[in-house]
């Protein structure tokens, strides 16, 4: 099946904090809210002690992460009624890749740049992408959500609607906690858990942060070296390529069969080029042994794309098309001289 957006519903809270929780919680499931016959809050926090406890979490962790913890009315209104705005991919792109963003980002890549080529190299990631993704989910660290995670995640868990996913989060991010990476008063998040200036959820922290400084502790909330190097790491274990890039945009022949977009249409960028497909100015296409898909983010009659493998990869972070689009042109304004 064609996946195509040819416009996007996006909560508010997600269009200023980032676009990555989306793709976070497709895994998570969904299913009417079951509120008659919840648990007991508090009889439900001794059966989740008992479960932490046995796989090795200390009770000074559990009790100091859960000490005052009750559930959040705010992240339930949340997760139930979410405010939605539709958005065309053009708008989207105003939103998100707006020119103070892209100036912002110029200026963080050159004032981090000796923090963020070593990274780059040791990943295979291009530091313009880690910047994108930064800039994206968070502003550039500005706004890493106001919630406490542990309160967050008990919160959805003890809910009913998620509750097998969230609680494994909960276990991660008390796992973290004894680990040392942060205090329960510090580890703070979006609504639904997402942590640091990378946006982890905890599963993801535990497969994918990294201690860039070696300090003891995966600071994704304020160590730049491991914010940067956590997203380097997360982008190279989800596959990326070293030496590509994420795609462009290019022009189609008036001719151009519908049946050929779609990111399970893959052809060599000859027989793409073959077929008419020219760059967005008019040019050849790269004489390059790669391939591709055409995507169209906007819908038919929107801006065509010919996206690579990083473009993929960019989706298992967060499967929306007009996220992945939009990274990449960030990255590609931002590294422009």
């Amino acid at each position: 099946m064609k996946w195509r957006e040819s416009r996007i519903r996006l909560t508010t809270t997600r269009i200023v904090a980032g676009a990555m929780l989306a793709g976070m919680l497709v895994a998570g499931g969904g299913g009417a809210a079951q509120e008659a016959g919840v648990e007991d809050f508090s009889e439900w926090v001794e059966g989740v002690r008992s479960e932490a406890l046995g796989l090795g979490i200390s009770a000074a962790t559990f009790d100091a992460a859960f000490a005052g913890i009750e559930p959040i009315p705010r992240v339930i209104e949340l997760d139930r009624s979410q405010p939605e705005v539709t958005l065309t991919l053009a708008e989207y792109l105003e939103r998100v890749v707006p020119g103070s963003r892209v100036a912002q980002g110029r200026e963080l890549l050159a004032a981090h740049r000796d923090l963020l080529e070593p990274i780059g190299r040791q990943y295979g990631v291009p530091p313009r992408f880690i910047v994108a993704l930064w800039g994206i989910e968070t502003s550039f660290g500005r706004y890493l959500g106001g919630f406490p995670v542990i309160g967050a995640l008990a919160t959805l868990a003890h809910d009913g609607r998620r509750s097998a996913y969230f609680r494994q989060e909960l276990l991660h991010a008390l796992r973290i906690l004894e680990d040392g990476h942060i205090t329960p008063e510090a580890m703070v998040g979006s609504w639904a858990g997402a942590m640091g200036q990378s946006q982890f959820m905890p599963s993801s922290f535990v497969r994918y942060a990294v201690d860039h400084d070696r300090d003891g502790r995966r600071d994704i909330w304020g160590t730049q070296g491991d914010v940067f190097a956590s997203a380097a790491n997360y982008l190279a274990q989800a596959g990326w390529r070293p030496g590509e890039t994420w795609g462009r945009q290019v022009r189609l022949p008036d001719a151009f069969d519908p049946a050929h977009t779609g990111l399970e249409v893959k052809k060599s960028l000859a027989e793409w080029q073959a077929l008419g497909l020219r760059r967005a100015d008019g040019g050849d296409l790269p004489q390059a042994d790669m391939s591709g898909s055409v995507v169209l983010p906007g819908g038919e009659g929107g801006p065509a794309y010919l996206v690579y493998g990083n473009y993929r990869t960019i989706m298992r972070w967060n499967r929306s098309f007009y996220f992945a689009t939009a990274v990449g042109l960030l990255a590609d304004r931002i590294g422009e001289r």
